[in-house]
């Protein structure tokens, strides 16, 4: 698309009146990408960039969610870390100390990225979905750099040339240059290429909030994040809200035909009497946390997919990013950092395009896709290993009692996630870059 006269860039670069941008799920991942775009595309705005949520309002259903030092590293770029962090729960020195389920006696202690004596200027965030959602919410309604709209239910998109014509379940239309589906593990954007093909993780979780101060007044423990570990359950807890609140998450391998109809939804509910059945003679700390958990809880399928090779599609003009990109298993917490770390990379992708429209839409979002694809793979065939780790299942552990497996899960757990906190964006994507110019040579 050419480029006719209307704002800049801060650099000069002429912006098209014209261009605009859609993207589609107003979550976590799609508030950050209309943050990011309009950082790093300041000519850009509201009549630019629009968000359509399929819900009645922006809002998150589930509970908390880490945040890694590179994802963290984002939102100081985009000027909300800041807020983020307030609404943080405390962190200590350790990521995560892991306990027996049994003697609640430690496994082991897997340190935080930023526990040496290096200190970050941005530090790992346990964040209640919700309260962060608000503040991507605020900070884009207080910049207007985007319009969001609601009960947005995609259901087609089509081609038009240098354009995508939105359809939605409402019967209105919309049209951008690029559609960027964010619409999570679900989306409507990728199922208009691929088929959605969910396959049982083999495992269930529960999930509640529970008041911090039902179980903090004596908090003996080296991190406000816990796991307690069995073969084939482990239960983790952590602090958000500035620790006014605990997440509770707990998993259990199950067989298939044992779940009864149970859904891949956070909307699925169960009474607390099944994860007290579950947990029960697990050790004290434990059951104190189970009882104060509410009445009814969550209780949801775990579903994987499988590894994509490719998120760009129309030419360029229809890309993925987040959970629709990448959905992987929960074991690491690192699906909403991936899904923060896209966002960046597409600001860089759409900030190019503009200031260099020749080279085509195309080139930049193969280049978004080239590099962020491959640590989005690993994180997710990193995740099922962590599950394993996490379960005591697999190869590693066939044969082994649990005082055997002991030893292979401290091997295991203590710096499997250093790779995942720290990643330089701005190389990664001079590097994609190169990488493509190599292959067009």
């Amino acid at each position: 698309m050419p480029v006719t006269n209307g704002s800049q860039f801060s650099n000069g670069v002429d912006v098209p009146p014209n261009f605009r941008v859609a993207i589609v799920g107003g979550g976590i991942g799609g508030l950050t990408v209309a943050l990011s775009i309009a950082k790093y595309c300041p000519g850009l705005t509201a009549k630019n960039i629009s968000v359509y949520e399929q819900a009645a309002a922006y809002t998150e259903i589930g509970a908390g969610i880490s945040i890694g030092i590179s994802a963290s590293q984002v939102l100081k770029k985009l000027g909300v870390y800041d807020a983020i962090d307030k609404i943080s729960g405390h962190r200590t020195s350790v990521h995560r100390s892991n306990h027996r389920w049994d003697t609640d006696e430690v496994i082991v202690d897997a340190p935080a990225s930023n526990s040496g004596t290096q200190q970050e200027e941005v530090r790992q965030l346990w964040l209640h979905r919700a309260e962060f959602l608000d503040v991507l919410y605020n900070e884009v309604k207080r910049r207007n750099c985007a319009s969001l709209e609601t009960r947005k239910r995609v259901i087609s998109l089509e081609d038009r040339d240098t354009s995508v014509t939105i359809r939605f379940a409402d019967g209105t239309e919309a049209s951008a240059n690029l559609v960027i589906g964010c619409d999570g593990i679900h989306s409507a954007v990728r199922s208009q290429f691929l088929v959605d093909k969910p396959v049982y993780s083999g495992r269930i979780a529960f999930r509640g909030i529970i008041p911090m101060s039902a179980v903090a007044n004596d908090w003996p423990y080296s991190s406000w994040t816990l796991s307690w570990l069995a073969p084939g359950k482990h239960f983790l807890a952590f602090g958000m809200s500035q620790n006014k609140l605990m997440n509770v998450v707990a998993f259990v391998a199950k067989p298939e035909n044992e779940l009864h109809g149970l859904k891949e939804s956070w909307r699925s509910e169960a009474p607390r009497k099944a994860i007290e059945e579950e947990y029960a003679g697990w050790c004290p700390a434990v059951q104190r946390i189970i009882q104060a958990m509410p009445p009814v809880i969550s209780e949801w399928k775990i579903n994987d997919r499988e590894v994509l090779s490719q998120w760009v599609y129309m030419d360029g003009k229809v890309v993925l990013s987040g959970d629709a990109a990448h959905a992987m298993l929960p074991m690491q917490g690192s699906g909403a950092g991936l899904s923060i770390e896209d966002a960046n990379i597409l600001g860089f992708a759409v900030r190019d395009y503009l200031s260099n429209p020749d080279r085509g839409l195309s080139s930049y979002m193969l280049q978004y896709q080239a590099a962020r694809i491959h640590r989005a793979q690993k994180a997710q065939v990193t995740s099922r290993q962590a599950a394993a780790v996490y379960d005591m299942h697999g190869p590693d552990f066939e044969g082994k009692s649990f005082e055997e497996c002991l030893p292979v899960v401290r091997d295991k757990v203590q710096s499997r996630m250093a790779w995942l906190w720290k990643v330089d964006l701005e190389a990664d994507w001079a590097a994609a870059k190169e990488s493509r110019e190599v292959q067009q040579q």
